[in-house]
């Protein structure tokens, strides 16, 4: 009999300890986002200036413009992190479009608040990369946990899932395509 209990004592420990490292991952997953997040807004709140500088040389280009500007409020209003992950990978290959069309344009390349704006830009996106490993670091992680077994059975009772990772878009994989022969 004291067997027996000595054995339900261990898997019940094992299964709390096992709750409790799910909460613990999970609670780094939301932390990694959150910081992530908080170089998106920063992000977001370039845009809007970027976009008007160009606007002054770029006339021609309003399509690719708009389109940031759609793209900016969509993952800014994201309701979950799936969509907001989606968004962001899309926002991002619109971005890295519009420097590469910009280089077209002498006049803008050479705008003091267009360089200041894409180098603050810039380093942005450096923290975002920095930040979105982070994030994948924290998201593998939980996620093995709730892939490998015994943990998996606990994941399965408690409705742990595996969350999404933080991917580049097939736009961003993309080269952009630059003509000069305007």
């Amino acid at each position: 009999m004291w067997i027996a209990l000595a054995v339900v004592a261990a898997i019940v420990l094992w299964f709390v300890l096992t709750y409790n490292s799910f909460v613990k991952l999970r609670g780094f997953v939301q932390e990694a986002f959150s910081g992530m997040d908080v170089y998106l807004k920063k992000r977001y709140d370039l845009i809007p200036n970027l976009v008007e500088t160009v606007k002054r040389y770029m006339s021609h280009e309003e399509q690719t413009l708009t389109r940031i500007v759609e793209l900016r409020s969509i993952a800014a209003g994201a309701a979950t992190p799936q969509d907001k992950l989606a968004a962001e990978g899309e926002l991002s290959g619109a971005i890295g479009r519009l420097f590469a069309v910009a280089e077209s344009y002498p006049q803008l390349m050479s705008s003091e608040q267009f360089i200041s704006l894409q180098n603050e830009l810039t380093g942005v996106e450096d923290q975002i990369a920095q930040a979105r490993k982070y994030y994948n670091g924290a998201v593998r992680q939980y996620n093995v946990k709730t892939q490998t077994i015994p943990s998996s059975l606990v994941a399965g009772i408690c409705g742990f899932k595996a969350m999404p990772y933080f991917e580049s878009s097939e736009q961003e994989r993309q080269n952009v395509k630059v003509d000069f022969g305007q």
